[in-house]
């Protein structure tokens, strides 16, 4: 890396479908929104030949023409794929959004990838998010590498940047985070701002420079020779700690002079490995130029430092029914082990599947088996049937180039899938296998909707399934209680992308409503009422009269029904129907209509009729006894009741527990965790936490991670319970 002059002009273009897994790098780009990632997507795609010096392929649309939504928007919201060659190596790059609200698409991009590249803008520096999302990958020992942006704003210093960037990213090892590269500065501008025209690089001590816009090479001058050999030798140093040659260090310490080319082969291996992080360099071309600058040196560490996916561990996967099964890294000969990465609609061919290949050959046109991932509770449909796909294609803007195959290691778009869904795994029809699911976060805000109009209420159903088919950080509720259709989103720029896909993909406009929690109520105290349904009108009457008692019971004992009668004073035919007005009472319930919970009802006495007490007049009677008994009481409004866990940095603990205590919240207790956070745990009304992922990320500045459970109901405080019960008047 960085000792080639200019790319060999046959060696770069658009990309076909691979051969072999080694002739694949898999590379996920990362960055807070605004970041550059989709800018520098479209220039290495024009450096290596794809698009032309305007950014535009043969449609006339760029390399990010993907979603009308991002174009209105003016933000990335989903993943899309770009592939390229570069030096006889496929590269397929997998621009995730920036924006918090989509990181479903984020981990999509990174169980695609085998390497994740940090876009970090030298104007903005390392945000919070960033450094989770570093930890991740950390976590999984992915290789990752940074790339800095934004070197033509006034703020920006790349020397500054590195340093943030070993500080935030190199944890207790700063030296494994460190520049390849040195900026070259241009003349002068009148504000005293020196463009960065080039780079130096540290261990071919060569100058290449993208003044023209293409990369020439040259010697360094005698004046810039110090200034390289300090940051030079401390690069040298920092990969020779993390060579496998033990021998090295002591060699170098010794004086040896280390040749380059060795280097450059430790370096590789460090980065493939996972274990040393170089910070580069990148901007767009200027206007006519052909490379912008930093884009070869990028593309050379893709190429030679990246791991290919025969580097990556194979999947956990088992048998449909949960049997293990092992399997060889990513053998383009093995068992087909494919998994949806990404599902999305395409107004002409339907739905597509961006499809990452892990074992074996998929080809068009063949029969696969889908099986489920796992995703039920979110109201996707679990899979387990055999299906017939459509074409294999490359993405690049608008166009879809068709493929013959996809081998392991390789990603495609196939078509026809109609049952799949994001997150579900295809293998051969005869022999159908699983992998394991990759981890979504939680959808914890709620958007209650209705359908517009008649019109839209018929399309609503189909319209729903088909957009949390797409999206498995969505889910999808049909509340009981409330009787609201519910989307639970990551955020409001979440929820904003999921009406407008509504409306504009699948032609359904829909209303927001006011979200509801599932209240109930309850007795406060023993009451008695007495029921008398008695109705002569001529010819058969009605005639049914009960006593009962009523009590309250402790939390979660929902309704019980005790007979107590004596003496016949209520037929032993007609108790049932007693109970079945008491509970279709309580169902409706008795002050602000919600479900009545929690009680013993005692039915002590009563009287019938030979002839005019029936079935209906019991029933009858049983509910206007409860709704007596219940004007002689307090009722109690019940209110759902969340276990809530915070994970925050400690910078922010301070500010989220005296929030939570502002939401009613009861504080349990702290833990202190790994990487300076803390776990707040504590009890918090549902009602309260409606839009708390919104508030909290506000608060914690995108750094706080929450979960909730539902733990109990219990009453709510007098005057809120007023508020609502006269809201519920009003709206009858």
């Amino acid at each position: 890396m960085g000792d080639k002059a200019n790319a060999h002009p046959g060696a770069a273009g658009r990309a076909t479908a691979a051969d072999h897994p080694a002739s694949v790098r898999n590379v996920v780009l990362v960055g807070h929104s605004g970041s550059g990632k989709t800018t520098l997507v479209e220039a290495l795609a024009l450096t290596a030949g794809a698009v032309n010096r305007a950014g535009r392929v043969e449609d006339g649309g760029t390399v990010s023409d993907y979603d009308e939504i991002e174009h209105r928007q003016q933000r990335s919201v989903q993943l899309s794929l770009v592939p390229v060659e570069w030096d006889g190596i496929k590269v397929n790059l997998l621009d995730t959004p920036g924006y918090a609200d989509f990181v479903g698409e984020l981990r999509a991009g990174l169980r695609a990838a085998d390497a994740a590249l940090f876009v970090v803008s030298a104007s903005d520096g390392v945000d919070g998010s960033t450094r989770m999302v570093w930890e991740e990958c950390a976590a999984v020992g992915m290789p990752r590498a940074i790339v800095v942006t934004h070197l033509e704003s006034a703020r920006a210093d790349y020397e500054e940047m590195t340093r943030i960037c070993a500080e935030a990213f190199g944890g207790d090892d700063p030296d494994a985070v460190l520049p390849l590269y040195l900026p070259l500065h241009g003349p002068q501008a009148p504000d005293g701002h020196a463009p960065v025209t080039g780079l130096v690089g540290l261990l071919s001590q060569q100058l290449f420079d993208y003044a023209s816009g293409e990369r020439k090479e040259s010697d360094p001058g005698e004046d810039q020779l110090p200034e390289i050999e300090e940051a030079r030798n401390r690069l040298i140093e920092g990969i020779i700690s993390e060579s496998e040659d033990e021998t090295l260090m002591d060699r170098y310490l010794g004086g040896e002079q280390i040749d380059v080319k060795t280097l450059i082969e430790d370096l590789e291996r460090a980065v493939a490995r996972g274990v040393f992080h170089p910070v580069l360099a990148a901007a767009p071309a200027a206007d006519g130029a052909r490379q912008g600058l930093g884009t070869v040196e990028l593309l050379e560490l893709i190429t030679r430092g990246f791991p290919t996916p025969l580097e990556r561990a194979a999947p956990t996967v088992t048998t449909v029914g949960g049997a293990p099964r092992e399997l060889k890294i990513c053998d383009p000969d093995g068992p087909l082990v494919a998994e949806v990465v990404k599902t999305a609609s395409d107004p002409y061919v339907g739905r597509v599947s961006l499809v990452r290949v892990f074992s074996g050959t998929l080809r068009p046109d063949e029969t696969v088996h889908v099986s489920g991932h796992g995703l039920e509770d979110r109201g996707h449909e679990d899979h387990d049937v055999d299906e017939r796909i459509g074409a294999l294609s490359l993405p690049f803007g608008k166009q879809q180039r068709t493929l013959s195959h996809c081998i392991a290691g390789d990603l495609a778009c196939v078509a026809k899938l109609t049952r799949a869904e994001t997150g579900d795994t295809l293998s051969a029809k005869d022999d159908p296998l699983l992998m394991e699911p990759w981890q979504m976060p939680d959808p914890l805000l709620p958007l209650a909707i209705q359908a517009h109009s008649k019109a839209d209420e018929d399309k609503l159903s189909q319209g729903l399934s088909r957009l949390v088919a797409e999206d498995p950080t969505m889910r999808l509720e049909q509340n009981q209680a409330t009787h609201q259709v519910v989307l639970w989103c990551l955020g409001e720029a979440h929820a904003d992308v999921a009406l407008e896909r509504l409306r504009s993909r699948y032609g359904v406009q829909v209303d927001v409503v006011p979200h509801k929690v599932s209240l109930r109520e309850t007795f406060a105290n023993k009451s008695a009422g007495r029921g008398r349904h008695v109705k002569q009108s001529g010819g058969h009457g009605q005639y049914a009269i009960c006593e009962i008692d009523v009590e309250p019971l402790p939390g979660g004992s929902g309704i019980e029904f005790v007979d107590k009668v004596v003496g016949g004073a209520v037929p032993r035919q007609f108790i049932p129907s007693v109970e079945k007005g008491v509970r279709a009472q309580a169902a409706k319930g008795v002050a602000a209509g919600h479900p009545l919970v929690d009680i013993r009802v005692t039915l002590r006495d009563g009287k019938a009729h030979s002839v005019d007490s029936s079935d209906a007049a019991f029933q009858t009677a049983g509910a206007l006894a409860l709704r007596e008994a219940a004007a002689d009481t307090k009722i109690h409004l019940l209110e759902p009741v969340a276990e809530v866990s915070v994970l925050v940095g400690d910078d922010y603990v301070g500010a989220v527990m005296s929030d939570l205590s502002g939401r009613r919240g009861r504080v349990l207790g702290t833990e202190q965790t790994s990487g300076g956070r803390t776990l707040i745990k504590a009890e918090v009304p549902e009602i309260e936490i409606g839009r708390y992922a919104v508030d909290l990320r506000s608060l914690s500045h995108g750094t706080a991670r929450f979960n909730r459970s539902y733990a109990r109901h219990e009453p709510m405080p007098a005057q809120i319970a007023e508020r609502i019960r006269e809201e519920a008047r009003d709206a009858s």
